[in-house]
């Protein structure tokens, strides 16, 4: 892959770019180009491609709308219709404000995420629908496949800031009630809350019969607890404090987020559901690959 593009799926290069729908843009096109550079290069077959008509080739495949724009004859290399529905599903709750360092906030990077898939999808002739929450569902938009959509689904995740407290599994199961047709449910959060909670509403979308991507979005420091100063920590949804020196419970800290980490992890595996750990320093090629290795199994 080649250095351009690596840099434009680094989190900490993107994150600066402004308007959500260049962001994803430039993520989407640097992961195709990535792609035809990469051993992944056989999911490139996913996407609508073109190449130059050659002697031989049937003249129904001639995409002549092309023709009509360039003059030249180019085939329709690899096109795929589908009705895959996708409902990507950001948790907005007060944690995923959180940062380290020159990483963007939780919400941010899922944000960017929710967005370059759903520009992929759409650049892929699938349906794309929305839902945010904190402790409620604060929006829910049907799938849909038409590219002026986008521009409503970007403004919603904008417009979206850190919420309330969390109930990730109590407005998992509203969403999961608004379901009306089996589809790819693609959940972005940090899973802070009562793992029965959440995992009770992840089978909730497994009984409808979804396929489940789970994404939990991690700060690297949440995952390492490096911090080598007293320091002052405070709950971003309670408001409690607590001063404490972290070096003296770095080791506890960190085997009980192993333990939380693996619950998910053997869980999600348990029922069928596609778990990813995402920290906020990993390059966004992970997250779009695991979402195209699913719909290539779909398939």
């Amino acid at each position: 892959m080649a250095t351009d593009t690596l840099s434009i799926l680094q989190p900490d290069v993107i994150s600066r770019i402004e308007n959500l729908e260049l962001r994803a843009k430039l993520v989407v096109e640097g992961f195709i180009a990535g792609l035809h550079r990469s051993p992944y290069h056989g999911f490139s077959v996913e996407f609508a491609e073109h190449r130059q008509y050659m002697p031989g080739d049937d003249i129904k495949h001639v995409d002549w709308k092309v023709f009509g724009r360039t003059d030249r004859y180019y085939i329709k290399q690899y096109e795929e219709e589908t009705n895959l529905k996708t409902y990507l599903i950001v948790d907005a709750s007060r944690s995923m404000e959180f940062q380290t360092e020159s990483h963007p906030t939780k919400l941010e990077y899922a944000t960017s995420v929710a967005a370059a898939l759903g520009y992929l999808m759409v650049r892929q002739r699938d349906a794309v629908g929305l839902g945010i929450f904190d402790e409620n569902v604060r929006a829910f938009l049907p799938p849909r496949s038409k590219k002026s959509y986008l521009k409503l689904l970007f403004k919603t995740l904008v417009d979206t800031k850190p919420g309330n407290k969390t109930s990730t599994g109590i407005s998992l199961h509203r969403i999961a009630e608004r379901i009306k047709r089996r589809g790819l449910v693609i959940i972005f959060s940090d899973l802070f809350d009562n793992p029965d909670d959440v995992l009770g509403a992840l089978k909730h979308f497994r009984h409808n019969r979804n396929e489940v991507i789970v994404m939990q979005v991690l700060d690297p420091s949440e995952r390492s607890f490096a911090f080598g100063r007293d320091a002052m920590f405070k709950d971003m949804e309670t408001g409690e404090k607590m001063t404490t020196q972290p070096y003296h419970i770095q080791n506890a800290y960190r085997e009980e987020m192993r333990r939380f980490l693996d619950r998910y992890k053997r869980e999600c595996r348990e029922h069928a559901v596609d778990y990813v750990l995402l920290d906020t320093a990993t390059p966004f090629d992970v997250a779009l690959f695991q979402y195209l290795n699913k719909r290539k199994r779909l398939g």
